[in-house]
């Protein structure tokens, strides 16, 4: 009896089982009749082509393609096809959550913030082919004063249990991490806004102890994203050196200004201050009250971040939980409520996301030689944000993980 792998079960949806080799050369799949909104121009093509072979894209034409006998081909009808979703900020830490991401369309995700190094052994299953995606751009330990649970995950960090405040045991845990190749690392500039019993303006690391940081992770070629809130924290952060700035709530105009100087991206979260009083996430009434007051100040940095140039990078700042709403797509909405051009927010999510992680190498746009992460929508989403919302087909690593659109079911061949 043949036995489905567990992503297509859970999903309940029509799929198909790839080849087995996601490196091979020739074609595996076609998907035909598509618009394709490819994150690089913001003229949608009509009338493509997308000829995929194993996990790339081969090549996308509008001319006509003689289809080999024995491939996939999958009709779209018109539809849209565009680069699949990236969140750049999320605490996913187990396979339901993966699946949940990805049924939403996200196809690749930078965590900041996981247990025991979780988000590195999700990223050995995708690469692996054990699962389809999404990419895990994978952050490990959180680089922060109290690491509670956290000094379980390797004995060397048992040390580290009081307290990691000194330059030799932030070097101690960058080292660390870095042993767990680590892609990026995550420190914090200031504390938390989503626990009623801190001050999310606070500062906790200085500048010096940011620079430590930022300096030991550079050794070892890891680049770092700093949670900063407040401004003091913001800008020490900045100053230190850090490649991207999650939340950046309180950041005056000096401090953005700064930002942009240095060209640090801003990664805004804006689905989880939405999120707080209400299930899921941030589900304490005491923090509905201070979303109250921290929504229309991020709002604000998030509108002059955008006149000013700052490079802004979609993030949603949950694990996938059962009962969390936050996704990747409720996120460019909130941006371009915001005011920021749907082309922009659209690229936040995908080209420009994949530019903040250092991988639009491989990913974030469809051209050819890249990684064939793509998702389909029935409206464009240039015009209608909401699309995004609605992901009818998941590609992920050349490989059809999800299949909403009935449309398309009987066009396999």
């Amino acid at each position: 009896m043949l036995r489905l792998p567990v992503w297509l079960l859970v999903f309940g949806v029509s799929v198909i089982i790839p080849c087995p080799s996601p490196a091979q050369d020739s074609p595996t799949l076609y998907v035909t009749n598509a618009t394709v909104i490819d994150g690089v121009d913001s003229v949608p093509k009509h009338g493509q082509t997308i000829v995929i072979s194993g996990a790339r894209i081969g090549r996308i034409t509008g001319d006509s393609v003689p289809i080999p006998r024995g491939v996939t081909v999958l009709d779209v009808h018109g539809a849209w096809v565009l680069p699949g979703l990236m969140d750049a900020h999320s605490h996913v830490n187990d396979l339901a959550g993966v699946e949940r991401a990805l049924a939403s369309g996200v196809t690749t995700i930078r965590t900041a913030g996981v247990g025991g190094y979780r988000d590195v052994a999700i990223r050995a299953l995708v690469r692996n082919g054990q699962l389809p995606g999404p990419d895990i751009v994978a952050t490990g330990i959180y680089v922060q004063p109290n690491l509670g649970d956290a000094v379980l995950a390797d004995e060397r960090l048992h040390p580290l249990m009081d307290g990691v405040r000194t330059e030799e045991r932030l070097r101690t845990l960058v080292r660390v991490n870095a042993d767990h190749t680590v892609d990026w690392m995550k420190t914090r500039g200031t504390e938390r806004a989503g626990r009623p019993d801190t001050d999310p303006r606070e500062q906790v690391y200085s500048e010096r102890e940011l620079r430590v940081i930022v300096e030991e992770a550079r050794r070892h070629n890891v680049p770092i994203m700093a949670h900063a809130h407040g401004d003091e924290g913001i800008r020490a952060a900045v100053l230190a050196g850090v490649r991207s700035i999650e939340h950046g709530t309180f950041a005056t105009e000096t401090t953005l200004a700064l930002m942009r100087e240095r060209g640090t991206y801003l990664v805004p979260t804006l689905s989880s201050i939405s999120s707080f009083g209400q299930p899921g996430d941030y589900a304490d009434p005491r923090l509905f009250l201070r979303g109250q007051f921290m929504a229309p100040r991020r709002r604000a940095v998030v509108r002059r971040a955008y006149e000013l140039g700052i490079p802004i990078v979609t993030g949603v700042d949950t694990d996938y939980g059962p009962e969390s709403y936050a996704r990747v797509s409720r996120e460019v909405g909130f941006l371009v409520e915001l005011g920021i051009s749907p082309w922009d927010a659209l690229r936040g999510a995908t080209s420009l996301a994949a530019e903040l992680l250092g991988i639009e190498e491989h990913t974030g746009a469809l051209v050819p030689g890249l990684e064939a992460d793509l998702i389909v929508v029935d409206r464009n989403p240039l015009e209608d944000v909401g699309a995004l919302q609605d992901v009818l087909v998941v590609i992920s690593n050349g490989r059809v993980a999800v299949n909403r659109w009935p449309k398309t079911r009987d066009t396999y061949q």
